[in-house]
């Protein structure tokens, strides 16, 4: 019997034998972190002028000024428990920035009016949080954006950037969260 049985194997072929099978459905992925973040990166939000300006109804000072101690990474956290959870978990990359904000080329004006915008775009769209790029030059806007996200109520804290993000010339900042309703 097993001579039939070998027999007839050897007169079909391959294809043949396996042609009503189907393709696996696969109904879980273990994604790679970094594709996970290329992935998640999305493009700035583009709004109008005017609608810039409607957004940003919070007003930043700039007498204002925080320490930052020049020799640690730059980071702040507000005084709760949510924050400097955040906080840690932006540091070893387990939150993506889901917006990104480019403020090459601004003004300080500008750019108060692009960052009250994003965090104000953040909010509206649920977001944890944003990707603010402000460049390593040492110009004004390095020192200005980390004083004006302080000061801001929806911010509850920002980490500077890894590598992969910007380095010296970005921070991530953490939105107060507040999930959708269901």
């Amino acid at each position: 019997m097993d001579k039939k049985v070998s027999k007839l194997a050897q007169d079909l072929n391959f294809s043949e034998m396996f042609a009503d099978a189907k393709p696996v459905q696969h109904t879980q992925y273990v994604q790679d972190p970094k594709e996970k973040r290329a992935l998640n990166k999305r493009p700035a939000v583009k709004t109008s002028k005017e609608g810039k300006r409607r957004a940003a109804s919070f007003e930043f000072s700039d007498g204002f000024e925080a320490y930052f101690d020049p020799s640690k990474a730059l980071k702040f956290a507000r005084k709760t428990s949510e924050a400097e959870q955040g906080i840690k978990r932006i540091r070893r990359g387990e939150i993506v920035p889901e917006l990104e904000l480019d403020l090459h080329g601004l003004t300080t004006q500008q750019a108060k009016l692009e960052l009250a915008a994003a965090i104000d775009e953040a909010v509206r769209r649920h977001y944890e949080c944003i990707q603010v790029i402000h460049g390593v030059s040492g110009g004004v806007l390095k020192q200005k954006v980390p004083n004006y996200l302080v000061q801001h109520p929806k911010v509850l804290g920002f980490h500077q950037a890894p590598l992969e993000w910007g380095g010296k010339g970005a921070v991530l900042v953490l939105i107060e969260f507040i999930a959708p309703l269901p």
